[in-house]
Protein backbone atom coordinates (compact mmCIF):
# COMPACT_ATOMS: atom_id res chain seq x y z
CA UNK A 1 0.00 0.00 0.00
CA UNK A 2 1.02 3.56 -0.72
CA UNK A 3 0.03 6.85 -0.08
CA UNK A 4 -0.21 9.95 -2.14
CA UNK A 5 1.22 13.12 -0.66
CA UNK A 6 -2.07 14.19 -0.38
CA UNK A 7 -3.05 11.61 2.57
CA UNK A 8 0.31 12.13 3.98
CA UNK A 9 -0.32 15.75 4.13
CA UNK A 10 -3.70 15.01 5.57
CA UNK A 11 -2.43 13.09 8.32
CA UNK A 12 0.14 15.39 9.22
CA UNK A 13 -2.58 18.90 9.20
CA UNK A 14 -4.74 16.32 11.07
CA UNK A 15 -2.07 15.40 14.08
CA UNK A 16 -1.43 19.01 14.20
CA UNK A 17 -5.29 19.72 15.10
CA UNK A 18 -5.36 17.13 17.56
CA UNK A 19 -2.42 18.44 19.22
CA UNK A 20 -3.81 21.73 19.54
CA UNK A 21 -6.50 20.68 21.75
CA UNK A 22 -9.62 21.42 19.63
CA UNK A 23 -8.35 25.20 19.48
CA UNK A 24 -9.42 26.68 15.33
CA UNK A 25 -6.42 27.03 13.45
CA UNK A 26 -5.66 28.74 9.88
CA UNK A 27 -4.82 26.92 7.15
CA UNK A 28 -1.88 29.25 6.41
CA UNK A 29 -0.88 28.58 10.08
CA UNK A 30 -0.77 24.75 8.53
CA UNK A 31 0.77 25.22 5.79
CA UNK A 32 3.59 27.12 6.88
CA UNK A 33 4.51 24.80 10.19
CA UNK A 34 4.45 21.85 7.56
CA UNK A 35 6.12 23.55 4.66
CA UNK A 36 2.69 22.65 2.05
CA UNK A 37 1.38 24.66 -0.12
CA UNK A 38 -1.89 26.39 0.75
CA UNK A 39 -4.20 25.72 -2.33
CA UNK A 40 -3.12 22.16 -2.18
CA UNK A 41 -4.04 22.07 1.73
CA UNK A 42 -7.42 23.79 0.74
CA UNK A 43 -7.99 21.03 -1.40
CA UNK A 44 -7.66 18.67 1.23
CA UNK A 45 -9.19 20.26 4.13
CA UNK A 46 -12.49 20.54 1.69
CA UNK A 47 -12.41 16.67 1.41
CA UNK A 48 -12.08 16.72 5.21
CA UNK A 49 -14.66 18.31 5.79
CA UNK A 50 -16.80 16.60 3.65
CA UNK A 51 -16.03 13.69 5.46
CA UNK A 52 -16.85 15.24 8.86
CA UNK A 53 -13.37 14.95 10.25
CA UNK A 54 -13.16 18.79 10.77
CA UNK A 55 -15.04 22.05 11.12
CA UNK A 56 -14.14 25.11 10.07
CA UNK A 57 -15.39 28.87 10.78
CA UNK A 58 -14.76 32.33 8.80
CA UNK A 59 -13.64 35.62 10.06
CA UNK A 60 -10.70 36.89 11.45
CA UNK A 61 -10.51 34.03 14.75
CA UNK A 62 -11.68 31.45 12.49
CA UNK A 63 -9.98 28.21 11.49
CA UNK A 64 -10.50 24.46 11.25
CA UNK A 65 -10.73 22.03 14.18
CA UNK A 66 -11.28 18.60 14.43
CA UNK A 67 -15.28 17.77 14.69
CA UNK A 68 -14.82 15.28 16.90
CA UNK A 69 -12.16 14.35 19.87
CA UNK A 70 -9.09 13.01 18.26
CA UNK A 71 -9.42 9.65 20.37
CA UNK A 72 -12.72 9.20 18.08
CA UNK A 73 -11.02 9.45 15.03
CA UNK A 74 -9.54 6.42 13.21
CA UNK A 75 -6.79 7.06 10.52
CA UNK A 76 -8.69 4.85 8.09
CA UNK A 77 -10.69 7.27 8.27
CA UNK A 78 -8.75 10.05 6.94
CA UNK A 79 -7.25 7.53 4.40
CA UNK A 80 -10.32 6.53 3.06
CA UNK A 81 -11.99 10.48 2.62
CA UNK A 82 -8.68 11.76 1.35
CA UNK A 83 -7.36 8.29 -0.76
CA UNK A 84 -11.11 6.84 -1.43
CA UNK A 85 -11.42 2.82 -0.36
CA UNK A 86 -7.71 1.07 -0.85
CA UNK A 87 -8.08 -2.48 -2.48
CA UNK A 88 -4.48 -3.63 -1.46
CA UNK A 89 -4.94 -6.06 -4.15
CA UNK A 90 -5.82 -5.89 -7.98
CA UNK A 91 -8.13 -8.86 -7.78
CA UNK A 92 -9.77 -7.65 -4.96
CA UNK A 93 -12.35 -4.68 -4.60
CA UNK A 94 -12.27 -2.06 -1.15
CA UNK A 95 -14.84 -4.20 0.38
CA UNK A 96 -12.88 -7.04 0.30
CA UNK A 97 -14.92 -9.14 -2.34
CA UNK A 98 -13.39 -10.80 -5.42
CA UNK A 99 -13.77 -9.68 -9.24
CA UNK A 100 -11.42 -12.13 -10.77
CA UNK A 101 -12.57 -13.42 -14.24
CA UNK A 102 -15.07 -16.45 -13.37
CA UNK A 103 -14.11 -19.70 -12.73
CA UNK A 104 -10.79 -18.04 -11.36
CA UNK A 105 -9.18 -20.52 -8.98
CA UNK A 106 -6.09 -18.33 -7.90
CA UNK A 107 -5.43 -20.03 -4.09
CA UNK A 108 -3.22 -16.35 -3.65
CA UNK A 109 -6.55 -14.93 -3.18
CA UNK A 110 -6.98 -16.16 0.47
CA UNK A 111 -3.78 -14.43 1.57
CA UNK A 112 -4.75 -11.55 -0.54
CA UNK A 113 -8.03 -11.21 1.57
CA UNK A 114 -6.08 -11.52 4.68
CA UNK A 115 -3.36 -9.21 4.43
CA UNK A 116 -6.47 -6.89 3.67
CA UNK A 117 -8.65 -7.34 6.07
CA UNK A 118 -5.78 -6.89 8.27
CA UNK A 119 -4.55 -4.08 7.23
CA UNK A 120 -7.81 -2.34 7.02
CA UNK A 121 -7.84 -3.43 11.13
CA UNK A 122 -5.14 -2.08 11.86
CA UNK A 123 -5.98 1.44 9.79
CA UNK A 124 -9.19 1.46 11.99
CA UNK A 125 -7.64 0.69 15.86
CA UNK A 126 -5.02 3.53 14.88
CA UNK A 127 -6.89 6.66 16.52
CA UNK A 128 -5.76 10.41 15.63
CA UNK A 129 -4.83 10.44 19.25
CA UNK A 130 -2.20 7.54 19.14
CA UNK A 131 -0.41 9.74 16.44
CA UNK A 132 0.07 13.32 18.87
Amino acid sequence: MKFSTRTTYGLRAMIILASDNQKKISLPSIAAKEKISGGYLEKIFADLKKAKLVESVKGSRGGYSLSRSSKRIEVYEIINSLEGAQANFHCLDSGGKVYCHPGCSCGSIKVMMKVQDAVNKALKDIKLSDLT
